[in-house]
């Protein structure tokens, strides 16, 4: 782990709830000197202090581990900057409006990065009164398909989750759809904006 428990990620946290070395070091019934080596990386948190650390700092275990500060620094969001994560295990697959931290199956996961729909990923969209039939002419063979269709709008997100040896189609509802995306288990995720 490169990133395991930072500490800048500690020292920032603590600053952040307004506590000093002293008080962070009582909460967690550890000298002030051993949260300063933590601070300056000097030394790293025993593992059994990792959950009550993250308590006493406001974010969760995993967080922490991953040694970022993420927050979401707007409450209003945009679900223009969804992020798409999916799990190379299970095949989960988690959408978030914000920077997070996504495990599954023991991994963290990366955002996905969205690439403009290709040739061989062409996103195609028919208008079918107040829907729109979106299709991809894909494989959709058992190793290499088509995951997953989705239509983001400003205001949520609509989701198809598909399966090899099926069309790679689906219908959405037209209110107010600005992106469509598409999942290929092979070369990643594709963007068409409408």
């Amino acid at each position: 782990m490169n990133n395991y428990v930072t500490g800048n990620v500690i020292r920032s946290l603590r600053e952040g709830q307004g506590m000093t070395q002293e008080q962070l070091a009582q909460k967690l019934f550890v000298s002030s000197k051993t949260v300063s080596k933590w601070e300056t990386g000097s030394g790293f948190p025993d593992i059994s202090l990792l959950e009550p650390l993250a308590a006493a700092l406001g974010i969760s275990v995993i967080e922490l581990l991953n040694g970022e500060d993420i927050r979401n620094c707007n409450p209003a969001s945009n679900m223009k900057k969804c992020k798409w994560y999916v799990c190379p295990v299970c095949g989960n697959v988690i959408e978030a409006i914000g920077d997070t931290v996504v495990s599954c199956c023991g991994i963290t996961l990366p955002p996905l990065s969205a690439e403009p729909a290709s040739a061989e990923h062409a996103i195609e969209v028919q208008t079918v009164e107040d829907e729109y039939f979106v299709e991809v002419a894909h494989p959709m063979s058992k190793s290499h398909y088509i995951s997953f269709l989705a239509a983001v709008s400003d205001d949520g997100v609509q989701f198809v989750k598909l399966y090899p040896e099926g069309a790679a189609q689906a219908r959405f509802r037209k209110n107010r759809v600005k992106l469509l995306y598409a999942y290929c288990n092979h070369h990643g995720l594709f963007v068409k904006k409408l």
